[in-house]
């Protein structure tokens, strides 16, 4: 239920409005953006909704029982706004939302409508399509560890212990060719032997993409240089020049921890858990799971 404020119930039983919808991101960097699909630009709150951002909602869908509620909301994409290239680099990963419903000649007559974080977004050239999800949603996401053979830290967090900020875990780069905007060749690694970097984390610190970070999903060599294949595309060009570092990866094997890392006490996983043998195997006289005698023969 919502509560109205004082002034705004009058002015709806009128029947003639001045409302106006508003939106706040703010993504996780702490930039604040606000859009309205009113023709000119409101402000409140200290924040300023622009206009003709070209951005407009669907249908709200909500429930009374712990569901999601989900909201689409829709819009062009504009150099000065929103633009594809923040999009596909992750910025508004995760971003917090407002959905306001404000009367646009007095602004101090508003009332918060939904609230929580954007979800998928379906991107193009020209426009784009997100997902708000509501509050609920943090209720949907696991919680706990899980019994399983592979570890479940990353690799350098406090769980896992390895400082990955010592020399022989993180090298530093310089892009020398690029096939694409997800495979390209590097001076500044020929010490690290084929695959040290394979699951670790690639972060620009120069050219077009810097401050982005992303996953590599392979790591090779080629006489001298180092080549490198990332899981997702750069949001940006690759260009010959750009300077890079990434640090080590793991599989999460308990031998990987033990011969690459010397790290076995803090592995996090249950490597010696039993396996479909012990699922499927059935009381005997005497016999263990592998079919012999406790006993002896």
């Amino acid at each position: 239920m919502k509560t109205l404020p004082d002034g705004l119930q009058d002015h709806l039983d009128t029947g003639a409005t001045t409302l106006c919808w508003c939106w706040k991101l703010t993504r996780a960097d702490g930039i604040v953006q606000g859009f309205t699909d009113h023709d000119r630009d409101v402000a409140f709150g200290g924040a300023t909704y622009a206009a003709a951002s070209g951005i407009s909602a669907g249908e709200v869908q909500s429930s009374l029982d712990l569901s999601v509620d989900n909201l689409a909301v829709a819009g062009a994409l504009s150099s000065d706004a929103l633009n594809e290239t923040d999009l596909a680099a992750g910025l508004y990963d995760g971003a917090a939302v407002e959905l306001w419903r404000v009367d646009w000649a007095a602004p101090d007559m508003r009332v918060l409508m939904r609230k929580g974080t954007l979800g998928e977004v379906k991107r193009g050239p020209l426009a784009f399509e997100a997902e708000l999800r509501g509050l609920m949603q943090a209720l949907n996401q696991p919680v706990g560890r899980a019994y399983c053979y592979a570890c479940d830290a990353d690799v350098g967090d406090t769980r896992c212990g390895i400082d990955v900020a010592n020399a022989a875990y993180v090298g530093a780069g310089t892009v020398v060719s690029a096939t694409d905007n997800r495979r390209l060749t590097a001076a500044g690694l020929g010490g690290f032997s084929t695959g040290w970097f394979t699951g670790g984390k690639l972060t620009w610190t120069s050219g077009a993409n810097e401050g982005c970070a992303i996953e590599v999903k392979r790591h090779g060599k080629a006489l001298a240089a180092a080549v490198i294949e990332i899981w997702q595309e750069a949001s940006r060009p690759i260009a010959v020049g750009d300077g890079f570092t990434v640090t080590v990866g793991c599989d999460k094997a308990f031998a990987t921890c033990k011969s690459k890392f010397g790290n076995a006490a803090n592995f996090r996983g249950f490597p010696y858990m039993p396996g479909n043998d012990a699922v499927i195997a059935y009381a005997g006289s005497g016999s263990d799971l592998n079919g012999g005698s406790r006993y002896g023969n």
